[in-house]
């Protein structure tokens, strides 16, 4: 198998439907070993990276949720004939591009990422902007997107018109707060550059809600018009964490445009959330693969509980796991649940939180009694 461990074992894939021996060479990555009820490791357990998927990683904060949506990513970066792209709202995966303790892992980061005007529609633009399409300066605003290919022309496209002088000076307004974001470039992402084989790591850190939603929203439908436009090769696999930020925003049209509709085209879609209660249901329902890290809100369990497949005998809240690192694996394509321990990284994580103890200072001298 592409992108797993050499062996001669059968071994099995989630999401594929089969079990493969070693030599099938459609692309799978190594997620980690099945776990026995002692907690020990099993057989290897891999996912399918060959056909598309909707992917669901949930977890409570600090049981593994980022660390293993890094694993994916690293399986990604060496599987063929896929195009990884990961949004990162907390900064933590820079490090795919350093140097791994196995194969290299190919990896590109854009730390100030921007993108053209022509990545959002007339709609996206409105959304984004909070216009109605209806009102005056919405109107202005979807007629700009529709005609010109940057925010400058847009903007001079607006001025231009014979529209009354308060929904030409309301839709000018707006425009020039989009531009005031600095996410929007003539030469900005396009899904050209975002369609290479190595794992693209879009740095939206740095952002704040608006923008950060605008490029998720932007690079989502970049990289769905360009498969199904037959504009790149690769099959898309988009990456999202903290998800649950980017359902309460403009974002989330075009990630539920992929949930329901990227199958056809090849795009894959990989939602990491400690709150799967905050992501849509469409989310939870439309994933054929559900990895789940501990949780304990009622609100999340309840979300999960919600759409658990009737081929579980069990409850989900019975089987969860409880120790940072195990999950269990719903596989819709087998109809079967896993109890499993994801594999170490071969990359550093950078999603751990720093300790007080760790800072290199010298303590505060005692106050005096006098003080």
């Amino acid at each position: 198998m592409t992108g797993s461990p050499a062996s001669d074992e059968t071994e099995f894939v989630i999401g594929r439907g089969k079990v493969v021996t070693a030599d099938d060479d459609a692309p799978a990555g190594h997620l980690g070993t099945y776990r026995a009820r002692d907690g020990s490791s099993g057989a290897p357990l891999h996912i399918d990276l060959d056909g598309p998927h909707a992917m669901l990683i949930v977890g409570k904060r600090g049981y593994g949720k980022s660390y293993t949506l890094g694993v994916v990513a690293e399986a990604l970066s060496r599987a063929r004939g896929v195009a990884p792209v990961i949004a990162d709202p907390m900064g933590v995966f820079p490090t795919l591009d350093q140097p791994s303790e196995g194969d290299p892992v190919p990896a590109e980061v854009v730390s100030d990422p921007e993108i053209t005007a022509t990545t959002l529609d007339p709609r996206s633009w409105c959304a984004l902007l909070d216009l109605s399409p209806e009102s005056g300066a919405g109107g202005l605003v979807w007629q700009a997107a529709q005609d010109e290919s940057t925010l400058a022309d847009m903007r001079a496209n607006v001025e231009a018109t014979e529209a009354p002088t308060v929904d030409k000076r309301a839709a000018v307004n707006h425009l020039d707060l989009a531009d005031s974001w600095g996410i929007f470039a003539p030469d900005g992402l396009d899904a050209q550059e975002l369609g290479g084989g190595e794992v693209t790591v879009v740095d939206v850190s740095g952002l704040d809600s608006a923008p950060m939603n605008a490029v998720v929203r932007g690079v989502g439908e970049a990289l769905y018009r360009a498969r199904v436009n037959r504009e790149i090769e690769r099959l898309p696999w988009y990456m999202i964490d903290e998800a649950h930020t980017f359902f309460q925003g403009v974002g989330e049209a075009a990630l539920e445009t992929i949930l329901t509709r990227g199958r056809a085209p090849g795009v894959s879609l990989v939602l990491a959330t400690q709150r799967p209660s905050a992501v849509s249901e469409v989310a939870v329902s439309q994933s054929d693969i559900v990895v789940s890290h501990r949780l304990t809100s009622e609100a999340d369990l309840d979300a999960l509980e919600a759409a658990q497949p009737t081929y579980m005998q069990t409850s989900l809240a019975e089987r969860l796991p409880t120790s940072p690192g195990e999950v269990i694996v719903i596989d819709d394509a087998t109809e079967t649940v896993h109890s499993a321990n994801v594999r170490r990284r071969e990359t550093p994580h950078g999603g751990d939180s720093p300790n007080a103890s760790d800072v290199n200072v010298e303590p505060h001298p005692r106050l005096s009694d006098d003080d």
